[in-house]
Order: structure tokens, then C-alpha cells, then sequence
């Protein structure tokens, strides 16, 4: 017999992991949230998603000259009729050495959007496909900095064995010393949980956050 939606819901699995402090020590368990982290990896979705991404960075300048935008070419090289040459108007022809191009690429916009909802399951996805990576550190609460020190974020993440890999840094509260103490640390990006997309979670191989992003993270997803 097929479920019903409660049996559903209560089969379904609670992941937890380990909770860091900021010097890179085990303190407890925390549990994630089912619907975010726990999900359905939608991998065709997430390739389509990606794609997108991509697209919208594409800058779409690439440009070639039209027998119109090739310079000279204004005097017609021989009269129309008596030479025994083919007839000719111009010596920027596309079919003459240094001539314009045919059907030559133009300045264009190769971005395209997709709707919030299939964005959101995406993002969900991705998440989840961290988490069964094994890829989610979760620390117990954000830096608290009142001046900028790139030397405690690095001893952070050295403590979490994660200083040479590619690190999304996702904060809920905004500390502009934290942000900056982050700009000079290679493969390491900051973000805010309300702006990150699923191109950010797929393109660094861990993602960092605390306990409080975390809540505003399924907060975000779950509205």
C-alpha cells in the first residue's frame, strides 16, 4: 500500500552533524534541517540550473565586421562589363581576402532567467547533495571580530582542515571586520545566507556556517 503523507513524514530522516568551536574543537550535535539538507538530489535540475548561471556571466561582446563595417572598399574595382572578370562592387566582399564576414557573431545578451520556485528546489538540492558529500562544517556561532585579522579566519579554517580547499563562508549576521579579514584568503568566499545561489554551493567543495545562519538559511528556503 502507498504511504500516506504522514507515515511520510515521520520516516523521514533527521541528519546530524558535528558542531565546531571557533578553534576547531568537537562541542555537540546538531541536528539539520530534513527539508533542506535531507532532500531529493535533482541532478538534471541542477545541471540546468548551472547552465543558466554560466549563461548569465557570459559577457556576449564577441563581434566581427560586416562588408558594411570593413574599411575602404568604397571604389568598384573594374567597370561591370568587358574585362572577362566576374563583375565585382566592392573589394571588402565577403568573398574576397579582407573582406567582411557573413553571419559573423554580434554583440549580444546570452542571460535568461528561471522561476523563483524551481530556483529554490534547486538551492535545496545542491545543499543537500553537500551534506551527503560529507562537504558541511557547521561551527557554533559566527566570529565575533571588532577589528579586521585574516590570521583568525585562516586559523579557523586550518583547525577545520579546510584552509587550501575552495570554501563558501555563508553569515547571518553582518560583521563588516569578518568580511574583510576574508577577502585576502585564497579560495575562500563570503557571502550573505539571504544572496548565496546554487551555483556558489556546487563550484566550492565545503560550505561553512554557524547555528544561527543555519536557521536563517531554512528560513529563507522555507517561506
Amino acid at each position: 500500500m502507498p504511504k500516506t503523507k504522514k507515515e511520510k513524514i515521520e520516516n523521514t530522516e533527521i541528519p546530524e552533524v558535528d558542531v565546531y568551536s571557533l578553534s576547531g574543537k568537537k562541542v555537540e550535535k546538531f541536528k539539520l534541517d530534513p527539508d533542506v539538507f535531507n532532500a531529493k538530489v535533482n541532478k538534471p535540475l541542477l545541471h540546468e540550473i548551472i547552465m543558466m548561471y554560466r549563461a548569465n556571466a557570459r559577457q556576449g561582446n564577441a563581434a566581427t565586421k560586416t562588408k558594411g563595417l570593413v574599411r575602404g572598399g568604397g571604389k568598384k574595382p573594374w567597370r561591370q562589363k568587358g574585362t572577362g572578370r566576374a563583375r565585382s562592387g566592392s573589394i571588402r566582399s565577403p568573398l574576397w581576402r579582407h573582406g567582411g564576414i557573413i553571419f559573423g557573431p554580434v554583440p549580444r545578451d546570452f542571460g535568461y532567467d528561471m522561476p523563483k520556485k524551481t530556483k529554490r528546489i534547486a538551492l535545496i538540492s545542491s545543499l543537500s547533495a553537500k551534506l551527503k558529500d560529507d562537504e558541511i562544517l557547521v561551527i557554533e556561532k559566527d566570529p565575533d571580530m571588532k577589528q579586521p585579522k585574516t590570521s583568525e579566519i585562516a586559523r579557523l579554517l586550518s583547525s577545520l582542515k579546510a584552509y587550501k580547499s575552495r570554501v563558501l563562508f555563508l553569515y547571518a549576521n553582518s560583521n563588516e571586520s569578518v568580511i574583510k579579514s576574508c577577502r585576502n584568503i585564497e579560495n575562500l568566499t563570503i557571502k550573505r545566507c539571504v544572496d548565496f545561489n546554487t551555483y556558489d554551493v556546487l563550484s566550492n567543495s565545503k560550505i561553512l556556517f554557524s547555528k544561527d545562519t543555519h536557521d536563517a538559511i531554512v528560513k529563507r528556503l522555507k517561506q
